[in-house]
């Protein structure tokens, strides 16, 4: 029977990450939100809770939020992992961020990536997502400075942008 004492105390992990590939060596129980912080010094996802509740360091995981104080970084391996940084660089973000400002939806940023994360997933797989919709989506990402009307707004004001763009798209 194998004991942790005999379990290897770093692996070397091969990610994609915010579309560049990364090979790094990392201890065995480093959370993935620790290894983007301080192993490739991507400071957008925060440490908040670390219990997976507040949604502060949330990023995507093969396309899929989650949260990075629950994942390890060695579970990531060969896997593709983007964040707030990598997603903005992309333009991804760029209509929810203009949102975001638009309707003052961040005060101190602390919850500001998650949020849009959380948001950009929204927008990407409920086109049509009513404003109670929203509210329920967002529920697992903790603000403390907004009280979410302004997020709501702001991510409500992106899916009526783009409702309209697409039945002006329509023949």
């Amino acid at each position: 029977m194998q004991t942790t004492m005999d379990l290897p105390q770093t692996q070397t992990i091969r990610i994609m990450l915010n579309g560049q590939s990364m090979e790094r060596e990392v201890q065995a129980r480093t959370h993935l939100v620790d290894f983007l912080r301080d192993g490739a010094e991507l400071k957008g996802s925060h440490l908040g809770c670390e219990h997976g509740v507040c949604g502060a360091c949330t990023v995507q995981l093969d396309g899929q939020i989650v949260r990075g104080c629950l994942v390890l970084a060695v579970q990531a391996d060969g896997r593709s992992v983007n964040t707030v940084e990598g997603l903005t660089g992309s333009g991804a973000l760029a209509q929810l961020q203009a949102a975001f400002i638009k309707r003052n939806a961040l005060q101190c940023g602390f919850c500001t990536s998650g949020m849009l994360l959380a948001a950009h997933e929204l927008v990407e797989q409920r086109p049509l997502a009513n404003r109670e919709e929203v509210r329920e989506w967002i529920s697992g990402n903790y603000c403390r400075c907004t009280g979410y009307q302004a997020i709501v707004d702001a991510i409500c004001d992106v899916l009526a942008e783009r409702i309209k763009a697409a039945q002006g798209a329509q023949p």
